[in-house]
């Protein structure tokens, strides 16, 4: 049973580098209301399954943006929704993405075709502008989107939960401004930490960068995620800590948070 304020859990909280202790990106939120995904590497789907959870489970998808470790699964997901069983029920799925979407998806048609297509509405796309904030309601949920240093169409997003409470996700991004004012307030950031200490790389974040985000945000908690295998055996929590005075989560795949 969903709990009344929600829960989080993390299909993969590794890259796109192959990894026997971290699937690629993907998050389940689950609301009394719907069920949303925040990105689905390769392998998503797969964990879902071992939640025992369908394709027609799911009221809606968040991609913040177009690298095969954050939406190689969208192809595999089209495709098994041709399935008879989720084909008949007729269960609409809404998409949002950033407006570099489009083309993506044209694309795809024209390397699978009809093999990705489904019957007419039952796919809604959501088209976000990348160059500024936008807010609109999205399943019921106020949900705001604003871009972020990592490529051109790359989006993070806040969701206020039924609760009035905010859960941020960064997406893959450098220190930004943008990221600290959407993330401003919020009860949860869940925040990429792509490499250890002293091994930044542009475009993604360390365990201090990723602290400086939370403190200046104000934010309640800080989850890091998006795990790169140069963070394994280092030390993420002290560098984060020292930036960071509030509680520092680090996500494991398939941990749950109730919200």
């Amino acid at each position: 049973m969903i709990p009344a304020g929600g829960r989080l859990t993390f299909l993969g909280t590794g890259t796109g580098v192959p990894s026997a202790e971290r699937a690629s990106p993907g998050c389940l939120l689950e609301l009394p209301t719907a069920r949303l995904l925040i990105d689905l590497g390769p392998g998503t789907l797969r964990q879902l399954a071992r939640l025992a959870l369908a394709l027609t489970d799911l009221d809606g998808l968040l991609l913040t943006h177009l690298h095969p470790d954050h939406s190689a699964d969208l192809a595999p997901l089209l495709f098994a929704g041709k399935y008879p069983p989720y084909a008949a029920c007729g269960r609409t799925l809404h998409l949002v993405a950033g407006e570099g979407f489009q083309d993506f998806y044209e694309k795809l048609q024209g390397l699978y075709g009809s093999w990705i297509e489904w019957a007419s509405g039952r796919l809604q796309r959501h088209l976000r502008p990348v160059d500024r904030f936008f807010e609109q309601e999205f399943l019921g949920l106020p949900l705001v989107s604003r871009p972020v240093a990592h490529t051109p169409v790359s989006l993070g997003f806040r969701l206020t939960l039924p609760s009035g409470k905010p859960l941020v996700f960064s997406g893959d991004t450098d220190y930004c401004r943008s990221l600290v004012e959407l993330a401003r307030g919020a009860d949860w950031l869940v925040c990429e930490c792509s490499f250890p200490e002293g091994q930044k790389k542009e475009g993604h974040l360390t365990p201090s960068w990723a602290g400086r985000i939370a403190r200046e945000a104000g934010v309640q908690t800080l989850i890091l995620t998006h795990f790169y295998p140069e963070c394994a055996g280092q030390d993420l929590l002290g560098p984060c800590s020292r930036e960071f005075g509030g509680p520092i989560l680090l996500a494991e795949d398939l941990m749950v948070i109730s919200l």
